[in-house]
């Protein structure tokens, strides 16, 4: 039974093997680097913070001067009579 080459490789098949070793492991480094940052990451803080509540709206407002303070107790003694707001 006859084999290619004679049961001998050639320049080129060497320069296969051999470049071919080189990125399979190129590979296997990559993805365990990856791997590795991603599972190390920090985790991202995903949530919103909650939305501020009309009396600290009204209060914000009046910090700015939008509102003179007779018109902030007004406004807030309304809001504290109403009791909490429903979604």
């Amino acid at each position: 039974m006859m084999f290619w080459f004679d049961h001998d490789v050639s320049g080129w098949g060497w320069f296969a093997m051999s470049a071919s070793m080189i990125l399979f492991w190129a590979l296997i480094i990559t993805v365990a680097v990856l791997l590795f940052r991603a599972l190390n990451r920090a985790p991202e803080h995903t949530h919103v913070s909650a939305r501020p509540s009309a009396e600290q709206l009204l209060a914000e407002r009046f910090a700015r001067g939008d509102i003179d303070e007779e018109d902030y107790q007004r406004r807030l003694a309304a809001l504290r009579s109403s009791g909490p707001a429903k979604p």
